[in-house]
Parts: C-alpha cells; structure tokens; sequence
C-alpha cells in the first residue's frame, strides 16, 4: 500500500436527511492546504429538504477539494479529501500535501496506456495518480493526434502539467461525466469545446449543450459562469459577450446570480433551473395534489375580539420578549378544534390500506424563504401551553428565515397553517402538505362592513381556507373542524370553556 493510499482520507457526501440521493455544495468553508479539526465545518449543502452545515470527521490539511461550489453530487460520492499527517512530508510521487485544488481532468498532453479508464489494465506499469496532477511518464506509446499550433500548450495549462514538454497533445479518453461531444466550434482540434470536466459536469446537470455556450475564459476556456449564463439569461445588454473577453461588469452580474448572466438581445425567454428545495417542493405538491381527493372549505368570521386579545396580551408580563400575533392565536384555534375532533388528525397507510390517527400535533408553519417554501412543524404543539407555542413559533419563524432549517424539523408534520395574509390575500385553495391530513389557509385581517349586535358596524374580519384528505375527513369532520376554529376567533372565551 502506497504512503498516500494510508495518509488520504476521503469525506463522502452523507446523507442528511432520510433517504436523501443527492445535494447540491453551497458553500466550501475551507481550501486546499486549510488545516482542519474533528468536528469542523468545511462546506454547506442543500438537499432537497434544507440547507446543511458538514463538519469533517477527522484532522488533518485539506489535500484537496474535489468538486465546486454550485456542483450537484450524490449521497455516497467522495467531496473532499484530507491528509492525515502533512508534517510527515510530501505524499508519495513528490506532491506536497496540501496542494490539491478541485479536480481537473481536463486532455492530457502526455502519452497515456490506450485502455480505458484509469489506465491501470492489460498489465501495463504506472505509478499512482493524484486527482488533478496528471500521470506520470509511462513507457507505453500510442500514436499522438494533430493539434491546431499552440493547442498542446493550452492543454498542459488546463492539466495542470505547466511548463511540460512539447510533445503532440492527444485528449485523454472521455470522462463519464462528460457531455456529449458537440459539433465543432472551434475550440478544439477535435472539435470538443474547452472546458474543465467539473464544468462538463454542470452543464450536463443544467442541460446545456457546451457546443452553444459563448466561452469567456482564456485561450476560449467555458468557465463556470458561461454554463450559468447560458443555463438562466437576464434581460437584454446593449452588447452582447464576445468570445475574447466578456463585456464589463459581466463577472460581477454572474456572482450576483444565474438571473443576472448576459444574453442575446432579443432574448424572450428566460430559463431557471430548478434544483434542491424547490425543486423537492414542485415534486412533493404534484405527488400530493393527485394522490390525496382535496376538498376546501370557507369561512369569513368577525376575529375583532381576537385582535384585541391580542394587544392586550402584548402588554402581559407572562409573554414579555415572546412572539404575539394573529397567527399564535390561529395556531392555538387549531389546536383546539383538533382536540375537539381527533379522528381528523391522521394519515393514510396506502401499503395496508388503513387509517393512521394521531394522538400527537405536529403543527406545521409554512414558511417562505430564499430557497424556496419550507414547511417546519413545531412538534408535539397539542401540548404546549400559550408562551410556549408563542416561543416555539418565533424560533421557527426565524430559523426558516435564516435558511438553517433541518431536515428533521420538516418531518413528521400531521397537520399545517399557512398565513398568506401577510401578502394582502383574502384566501386560497391550499395543497396538502404529502402525509397530512388538512392545512388551514388564514388570509388577511381587515377592516370590513359588520353586522354586530343588530347594526352595521366596522369590524375586523378575516377569511379561513380548510383543505383536507377526503380519505380521511369527510365533509362533516371538515366542516365541524372549521367551524371550530372560525367559533374561537370569534370568541376567544371558548380557549377556556374548550378546553
């Protein structure tokens, strides 16, 4: 076994969910060279589920990174790479610890085995290739191919090969996960455009074809923000990027986001791609909307008596420093009208054909973030007290906002509130949260004509959406547990005499 086969240490992609197949790096907290602690967080991901903190689960100097930030890779897939003793030395074959950098498996410009692969078979001797330095001399020939004058050169650049000597380049076989070849543009003498593998990569991930992509990088290299830039154009720029040199401000645009890439300008269309939570949260309401019979109901009801309850209970010192809003009051309506109805409160086992109740409230918030729409749930909320739920909401809240939701608090939710009257909405026909049996839409509070006590009067109103599983609640369930809900906004009396 070689010293650098003992020293290298791999960190794969885990699995930070429940049965998660991929995520998506965010962030890399840490460089080649970096020195790094058990325990330490080197990178963030985002899975389909939430965004994620990866701590390294060994010491050691970072050797090297094995994939970009903005690359998809799956659960199980090597990202980086440590090694456990750098003061021991360069590693075997003369590469100082420390030195790796993403891999770059771009054409070789030195003569390689032509087996496929990594070269290793048919009994042929090499020594051991570090990702991203190349192989070494081999004593095997294979007949080199014509490259257009100063190609090779650019090739050892992009291998990492340097100063190497001038020999006729020929590309190395086809990486798997490189692209298709395109027709040829001119890059490359075998008419492959020049890009890095990682690259290659995106593109593949984004469906983008390397062969139209207007490349920006040296000597007419596709980087990174040409793939995004292709994958999601902005508006129109009075002049669009040339191959030479992108126009000014392009570089800037492109870490701004994909929204902002240049493009043509009679662009009319603009593509996102959709990817990680929103993506799991397009697949999860399709699945949802066509698996489980949605029936909605409404109420418009007069909350003025809640609303005042809730003023005064800002001013209570048992709720000092607590989050106070019409929503608490609507979360704890809820809750109430679910202990009044327990049968509502369950899933439905396909597998067995059975009803699943619930003797716990998982009460789900959805909540809208940068990433997409996140459904957190406060669990076992049937048994918190008013400063509780009060406490746990506003921690939710906040996490969400932050894009630091867990996966664990987006699962095991039994039933949901979504509050899209804090966008000036009325009501809506919401879609189950997947497993849930019902989800409560609370729209705008506002001040509306009443009647009250025999006259018209100006009151507060508002207007509850129910959407529930019609295998599980039938239409009296539904209703009785609306009514309820509708009944304590209305008279807040009722969280004392219910329960």
């Amino acid at each position: 076994m070689t010293e650098s086969a003992t020293r290298i240490r791999e960190f794969k992609m885990p699995d930070v969910g429940e049965g998660l197949t991929e995520a998506e790096i965010l962030k890399w907290y840490v460089q080649a060279g970096d020195t790094v602690t058990d325990g330490q967080v080197v990178c963030e991901v985002e899975t389909a589920k939430a965004a994620v903190e990866l701590p390294i689960p060994f010491n050691g100097s970072v050797h090297e990174l094995r994939f970009e930030e903005g690359t998809t890779v799956d659960v199980g897939t090597a990202i980086i790479a440590v090694d456990t003793d750098p003061s021991a030395g360069p590693l075997d074959g003369g590469a100082p610890a420390g030195a790796g950098a993403v891999p770059a498996q771009a054409p070789s410009s030195e003569p390689v085995p032509e087996s496929p692969g990594d070269g290793g078979g048919g009994g042929e001797k090499r020594q051991p290739v570090l990702v991203g330095y190349g192989v070494a001399e081999s004593p095997t020939k294979r007949r080199p191919r014509k490259q257009p004058a100063g190609q090779a050169a650019l090739q050892r650049e992009l291998n990492g090969h340097g100063e190497a000597a001038a020999v006729p380049a020929a590309p190395a076989e086809p990486v798997p996960e490189a692209v298709p070849d395109s027709t040829a543009n001119g890059f490359a003498g075998d008419g492959r455009p020049l890009a890095k593998p990682p690259v290659r990569k995106l593109a593949k991930d984004l469906g983008i074809d390397l062969a139209t992509v207007i490349p920006t990088g040296p000597g007419g290299v596709i980087t990174r923000e040409d793939v995004h830039a292709a994958a999601a154009p902005a508006p129109a720029r009075p002049e669009p990027p040339t191959r030479q040199a992108a126009p000014a401000g392009a570089a800037a645009s492109r870490d701004a986001g994909a929204e902002a890439a240049p493009v043509a300008g009679d662009a009319r269309e603009t593509r996102i791609p959709v990817r990680g939570v929103r993506k799991a949260t397009a697949q999860a309401m399709v699945s949802s909307a066509f698996t489980a019979p949605h029936v909605t109901e409404f109420v418009t009801v007069d909350v003025t008596r809640t609303m005042k309850l809730v003023r005064e209970l800002k001013q209570d010192p048992d709720m000092q420093g607590l989050r106070v809003n019409p929503l608490l009051m609507v979360a704890k309506a809820f809750l109430v009208a679910l202990r009044r109805h327990p049968e509502a409160n369950a899933s439905w086992d396909e597998a067995n054909q059975e009803i699943v109740q619930k003797h716990y409230v998982n009460l789900g918030i959805a909540a809208a973030t940068p990433r997409g729409l996140v459904v957190p749930n406060i669990k076992d909320a049937h048994a918190k007290t008013l400063p509780e739920l009060a406490q746990a909401l506003g921690e939710l809240v906040a996490t969400a906002r932050e894009g630091k939701t867990s996966p664990a608090a987006m699962n095991g939710g039994t039933v949901t509130i979504t509050n899209v009257g804090v966008f000036g909405v009325d009501t809506g026909t919401p879609i189950l949260n997947p497993g849930e049996s019902a989800i409560l839409a609370f729209g705008q509070v506002r001040q509306q004509p009443w009647v009250h006590k025999g006259k018209v009067k100006p009151r507060d109103v508002t207007t509850l959406a129910l959407s529930f599983d019609h295998r599980l609640v039938d239409g009296e369930l539904g209703s009785k547990v609306l009514a309820d809900v509708a009944a304590v906004l209305e008279h807040p009396r009722r969280l004392m005499t219910w329960t």
